[in-house]
């Protein structure tokens, strides 16, 4: 159980640098559309900091598999959400986003919610199941991937309209957000076929499975979606709109999916519904916008007087 406990914390890590390292070598980077995938990829591949946070990235994404083996989807969707107290912090040491002091209130509260479901966990009690109907998970995803892609489109047609207020970040974060959710759901999927027994049974039964095709599909929907979004929105900003997705979509159809079940005890119980809530509910109340800055005084509307 620790192990997984451990493994999250370092996936949170990783997660948050590699986000963080590609934010700022977008920043660097002329502007980038998902209309023009190959373009979007030329540039990106071409920058050493980008692939420096991709690795990073893969890195986090490696380390969840060994959370799905350990611990159960929910508890693990706790976990998860505590890495945007480190990416806040990554995002105001690299990249100088400022901090409100509403969101450092919110930064306090999930720390709260991080310990809570740590404190439902206990060895030996909670049930972790490695296995899902290949069509659940199918009539689960396959509808969730063709709605994140159509959100990100419709967000893309209505950026373009002239005269319109400049998105803050939401809708491109509910869009990958669903992707990643998928991907989640894949990786646990990936996670369950892992075993040194038998190799060679477990690399057919993997292949035979949708999970890794699953991967296939988010792995270069979600990169070229991710990045248009994080160069034109905050990272602070679009991340934990992208992670609030995440986390409910895997909680609550990935457990349902793979038929896991909360603790019997009710303070565990407690803890557990009641810190992944309140992580959620935190990441819901945080600003979507920033403070539009004063506009400039047009110095031909001032009269100096002279004496």
């Amino acid at each position: 159980m620790w192990w997984g406990v451990a493994s999250a914390l370092l996936a949170n890590a990783l997660s948050s640098l590699g986000f963080v390292l590609e934010k700022r070598a977008l920043g660097r980077l002329p502007s980038l559309s998902t209309r023009r995938p190959l373009a979007l990829l030329r540039h990106v591949l071409g920058s050493p900091l980008w692939i420096g946070g991709a690795l990073a990235l893969l890195a986090g994404f490696a380390a969840q598999l060994a959370v799905y083996r350990t611990l159960p989807i929910a508890a693990a969707q706790g976990l998860f959400v505590s890495g945007l107290v480190l990416l806040v912090l990554f995002s105001s040491l690299l990249l100088g986003e400022q901090t409100s002091g509403r969101e450092k209130y919110a930064l306090g509260a999930i720390l709260v919610a991080l310990l809570m479901v740590v404190l439902s966990l206990k060895e030996g009690a909670d049930r972790v199941s490695l296995h899902a109907p290949a069509s659940l998970v199918l009539l689960v995803c396959v509808p969730s991937l063709a709605l994140g892609v159509w959100l990100y489109a419709a967000a893309e047609r209505r950026a373009r309209r002239l005269h319109r207020l400049p998105t803050n970040g939401a809708e491109y974060g509910v869009a990958v957000g669903l992707l990643y959710g998928v991907s989640s759901l894949a990786i646990k999927g990936v996670s369950s076929h892992l075993t040194t027994t038998d190799l060679g049974a477990a690399v057919h039964a993997l292949l035979t499975s949708p999970y890794p095709y699953l991967l296939l599909i988010t792995f270069p929907f979600g990169l070229v979606m991710s990045q248009a979004a994080l160069q034109r929105s905050r990272a602070s900003l679009i991340v934990p709109v992208c992670t609030t997705v995440t986390c409910l979509f895997t909680a609550v159809l990935g457990t349902l999916a793979f038929g896991e079940t909360l603790p019997d005890d009710p303070v565990r119980l407690a803890l557990r519904l009641v810190g992944t809530l309140l992580a959620v509910t935190v990441l819901l109340a945080l600003p979507r916008h920033d403070a539009q800055p004063d506009p400039p005084q047009n110095p031909s509307s001032t009269k100096e007087l002279t004496p």
